[in-house]
Order: structure tokens, then sequence, then C-alpha cells
């Protein structure tokens, strides 16, 4: 077997016959809806599949099947009369009028062609006439499951065309274990080729140590699954772990078929309003998918778990499992790297990256820190500091939400407010219309003591933060200043919080402009020279009085 899909593979197919046909008939002819069996003796048998009729001789049929057997010679509900011929309606029969026309065929003793395409609907539609060798020997049944066993056994493209066949008639597959051996013959052969590739690369690992070519091998088998149906996809997934397959690929295979399947929801491609089926289905299978996920750590991205939280909650799933993907994601958050948390949006005004996605799970963070003393809470402030910087540059981003994302984790996540003030600094750059007090709220968190010097100095000279703010540490600046400089000499003494106050009545007191700031940072540039000269004078005066003494 390859470790590709294989589109130019051969199909396989077998021609059956049965034998011993009790009446011969030259052709079966079909008239829009009806098909008439032609031979010597006139039909008496109408069986109705669907919106087509058939009209067939009983003893070809019941000689078959015991179903029709049991209809024919006893009453039932399902008979009706059209002058000498006997109505029999089949209600949900497996396959419909292309299968039954198949069956008819078999039991007239025509050549039919058994293929991936059609077999398991063939297989479905003979266990529902109930075609055995109870009545007679080489009967449809035996002969169908012969075919299928040899091509699920044989052949792995076979094996995902009678999956996709078995769609039509899925509660039969499922209950004759059609997508259970199905399943079972696709987890086989996935596990045995990754053994033996990882046999070989181990082999050949003194050679050649290319990971992307280990990649490719790894996941050879994705895209034939990703093209099954949920139910289908979820049996495969659940028959490849209990044979031992790496969570980590298992991870990759679901994330694989969910960007396949659920792209125009994660994308946001729904323009026009779906039909309700659509959106349940869509919501089934997300529920489904977070259901399968493998538990161990390090199986799913957690920019994978990011959208697959967005798509649920767009699609209203289950609020348990919601929790659960935000507990998940949560936990992840310490090992994060910034491009992890990048979801992106589509429309035209909606921001670039989702932003309320992450803030739900930075909430949940939050409340699970109290309980878990080992938390690394400082890693995840310079996550989010990153991020911050990452959305900051997006115009459509609302102040409401960049606010909510810089106000999402409490104060002690930060030990400096540096690369926090660059995130608002780039906010407000991007946003030139926003009114002064916006600005003052966007600015709110920013304190001069958690700042670095030079980020004090940035401050000071930005002239797109709010008028208070900068006036609050040019002040704060020329009062520290002071203070060094008299502490040096002096026994003067002021509390920060009284310095604050002190700043606060000064600022109330008298309307400051900008022409005003930029003197004072002028000011506090001087008291910055002359308290170096004066630290520099210090110093040699300790070292004079220090050889003095020696």
């Amino acid at each position: 077997m390859g470790s590709k899909t294989l589109d130019g593979e051969k199909l396989n197919r077998c021609v059956v016959v049965a034998a011993n046909v009790p009446i011969l008939a030259d052709s079966l002819e079909r008239t829009k809806q009806n098909w008439i069996a032609k031979a010597n003796s006139i039909t008496d048998l109408i069986l109705q599949v669907g919106h087509s009729s058939f009209h067939l001789h009983k003893l070809a049929m019941v000689s078959r099947s015991e179903y029709l057997n049991r209809l024919v010679f006893q009453r039932g509900c399902n008979r009706g009369s059209a002058g000498d011929n006997l109505i029999i309606r089949m209600k949900n029969f497996p396959g419909g009028a292309k299968t039954f026309e198949l069956v008819a065929k078999f039991c007239y003793g025509w050549k039919i062609d058994m293929t991936a395409s059609n077999i398991a609907p063939l297989y479905c539609a003979a266990h529902f006439l109930e075609m055995s060798e109870d009545l007679e020997e080489g009967n449809l049944i035996s002969k169908t499951e012969a075919f299928l066993s040899f091509l699920i056994l044989s052949s792995w493209k076979d094996t995902f065309r009678i999956l996709q066949s078995s769609e039509c008639v899925s509660p039969w597959a499922k209950d004759l274990q059609i997508v259970k051996h199905c399943s079972e013959a696709i987890a086989w052969k996935a596990i045995s080729c990754e053994n033996e590739r990882h046999l070989n690369m181990q082999a050949c690992k003194s050679k050649t140590s290319n990971s992307g070519i280990e990649n490719k091998a790894d996941t050879w088998w994705f895209e034939d699954v990703s093209l099954l149906r949920i139910d289908h996809f979820i049996e495969v997934i659940q028959s490849i772990r209990r044979r031992g397959m790496k969570p980590q690929l298992v991870g990759s295979c679901i994330e694989h078929w969910t960007r396949k399947w659920l792209s125009h929801v994660t994308l946001g491609l729904d323009n026009v309003t779906p039909i309700p089926i659509t959106l349940q289905l869509h919501r089934i299978s997300t529920e489904c998918l977070i259901g399968t996920l493998p538990t161990e750590e390090n199986s799913v991205t957690c920019n994978f778990l990011l959208h697959l939280l967005k798509v649920g909650v767009m699609l209203k799933i289950n609020p348990e499992l919601l929790c659960v993907l935000e507990r998940r994601i949560a936990l992840m958050l310490e090992k994060c790297r910034v491009c992890d948390l990048l979801v992106k949006n589509q429309g035209d005004k909606d921001s670039l990256y989702d932003v309320t996605v992450v803030l739900r799970v930075l909430r949940f963070y939050v409340c699970g820190i109290s309980s878990n003393p080992s938390a690394k809470i400082q890693t995840v402030g310079r996550l989010v500091d990153g991020y911050l910087t990452q959305v900051a540059r997006d115009e459509n981003l609302t102040m409401e939400s960049f606010k909510s994302l810089v106000e999402a984790l409490p104060q002690n996540a930060r030990n400096c407010d540096d690369i926090l003030y660059r995130a608002i600094d780039m906010y407000l750059k991007a946003h030139p219309d926003l009114i002064e007090e916006d600005r003052a709220d966007v600015c709110r968190v920013l304190e001069h003591h958690r700042l670095s010097q030079e980020g004090r100095q940035h401050v000071m000279k930005n002239d797109r933060l709010p008028l208070k703010l900068a006036t609050e540490f040019v002040l704060l600046e020329q009062v520290n200043m002071a203070r060094s400089m008299t502490n040096n000499g002096s026994n003067y003494q002021r509390t920060h919080a009284q310095t604050i106050i002190r700043v606060n009545k000064d600022f109330e007191k008298r309307q400051i402009n900008a022409q005003e700031i930029k003197m004072m940072s002028k000011d506090v540039e001087t008291m910055k020279s002359q308290l170096l000269e004066l630290n520099t004078c210090k110093i040699k005066l300790q070292k004079q009085l220090k050889r003095c003494i020696w």
C-alpha cells in the first residue's frame, strides 16, 4: 500500500448470477417510474419502492426472499390488489429503486455487477428481504457478504467507497456492522503503515533527519479520512485510538477534518442564512468532535481549540462542552505563544482577530488561579501583553474590547508595564479619532511607578496620550528628582501616596497646556543633570575621605 491516496486505483468488481432460477425473463424494461419483467407468462406481483413500481413474478421473488414469501402468502397491512396482481408497498427499502433493480435482476438469474459503490446498499437490501441460504444455496446475502469482506480486507480505497455508499443506508449499515468493519480495517492499515514507517525512519535516522518528510509520511491517511461524514469519521477515530495511534496524530487528524468541514463556520463564509438543519448538523458535529478529542497533553494545539471554541459559541452548543474547552485552553496558556492566540475574523466590519474568544479563556483562567498556588500568572501576563501588541494595530478593534483585554488579568500579573504601555500607545496611534475622555479611559491602568525610566521618558514626550496623564507623569518625575536631590543632604521625607495626592491637587488647581508640559520636561532633564553631577561629586568626596583615613 502506498503512502498517499490512490486516486488512479482500478475499481474492484464482481459479477454474480443466481442458480436454479424458477422463471426466466427476457428483460426488465423501464417506462418512466415502472419496471416490467418481459417473459412468456404475465406478471402477477407489483412491488412499490418509493415512487417506482416493479411488475414482476411472484415465484421468481418469493423463491429468493423470505420477507416477500411471508407477505405474498399471508395477509398484511402493506398489501393491495390491482386486478390479478398483488401489490406490496415496501417502505424504507435500503438503497431505493436503484438497488432493488439489481435485486430483481438477481432473482431472475441475470448478471449483476457488484462494486465498492453499490455493495453496501445491496448487502443491506439482501438482509431486508431475508435472502439467506435457508431458501437457496448461493443466495444474495452470502454472495454480497463474501465480496464485501474481500473489498474491506484487500483495498484501502474501496473501504472508503463502501463507507461513503453506506451513508444512504446508514441505520442498516450500522446495525449490520458495515461501518464498524470498515473503520477497524482503516485503523489496522493506518497503524500498520505508521509502525512500518516508524521502523524505517529509525533505520534511516543516521542518513537523513528530514522532519518534513516524516510528518508527511505520518499524515498520508488524513485526506482520505477527512472525506467521511461525521458519524463515520468518529467511528474511524475511535477505532484508531483503540489500536494505539499516537494522540498527536489523532488530534491532528481531527483538526484536519474540522478545518475542512467546518471552514465556512470558522472563516465566517455563511453570507446567506443557512437552513436550520444545516445549523443543527454543525452543532451536533462540533459537540461530537469535542467529545472525541484526545485528552493527552499536547495532543491538540491551543489555536485549534480556540477555533473550536469560537465555532461552539457561534452555534450555541452545550454550555458544559464550552466549559470543557475553556478549561482545557486555560490550562495551556502558560505554555502558549502569541501566535497560538490569533483567531482570525473574516467580516469587513469585524476586527482582524477574534478577541472575545481569548477574553473568555482569560477570565476562566483568572477564576481558576485562586485555587492553584502553582499558577505562573506572570508568564500569562507576558503572553497577554504580547497579544495586545498584535491586536492593537487593528483599526476595527473597539475600545471596549481592547480595555477588557487590558484589564482581564490582575495587577500582580505584570512586574513592569512597559509592554502594556507600548500596546496602548499602538492602539492610540491606530485610533487617532478617540476623544480625550476615551483616551484617558484606555490609559487609566498606567501608573508611574510601574514603568521603567525609559518608559516614563517616552510618556512625557508622547502627544498621543491624554494631557492629564502626561502632566501627572511630569509632575511625579519632578517630585522624584527633587526628593532624590534633597535626600542627599537633607531630611526631606514624603511617601508615594502623599506625592500622588499633591500632584492631583496641583493639577486640579490649574490647567496646564502642552507648552507648559514641555517646559516642565526640560526642568526634569535639568534636575537629572544636576542630580548626576551631585552624585559624581559625592563619590569623589567619599574617595578622598577614604584616602585621608588610611
